[in-house]
């Protein structure tokens, strides 16, 4: 009889841990995608989760930044530098002058401190990658003006 209270416990015990509940996470996703970015300094739909801020410990911060198909940021600059960690989909990235590059995930992109540079998803593919971003003294980024087809495709501004 032991034997069997004992077998019955472990099943309901392996039913339980496998039921799923309303608290179950979404395992396709690493971070939650976040609130939607200023219009004033993307095209498109792009998100941020913020995962560390700036402190007393760290001169950086690092978000989450999910592009929707065909969002991009503006051009910009850092005056320390960016690190961006491509977590899924297919990108672009250009450097001013430069032929922008197809970025996809698994790719990490050093970005030297004040290059100007854009970023952001394919027409056809979304694109999420971390973004870690130096602060000189207490600024991160200078937002500049938008990427267009002459602009953003071509290398000029």
């Amino acid at each position: 009889m032991k034997r069997l209270i004992v077998i019955l416990i472990m099943v309901g015990s392996l039913y339980a841990c496998n039921t799923k509940t309303d608290k179950t996470m979404n395992t396709t996703e690493i971070f939650p995608q976040g609130e939607q970015l200023p219009n004033e300094w993307f095209t498109g739909n792009a998100l941020l989760k913020p995962l560390v801020a700036k402190d007393k410990n760290n001169d950086f911060s690092a978000g989450c930044v999910t592009f929707t198909p065909g969002a991009r940021t503006n051009w910009h600059t850092h005056p320390k530098g960016q690190v961006l960690l491509v977590i899924e989909g297919n990108g672009l990235y250009q450097e001013i002058g430069k032929p922008a590059q197809a970025i996809k995930k698994g790719d990490v992109i050093n970005i030297p401190e004040n290059i100007e540079h854009w970023h952001g998803a394919t027409a056809n593919d979304k694109m999420v990658h971390i973004a870690i971003t130096n602060f000189k003294e207490d600024i991160q980024v200078t937002w500049l003006k938008p990427v267009t087809g002459s602009s953003g495709i071509l290398g000029g501004n």
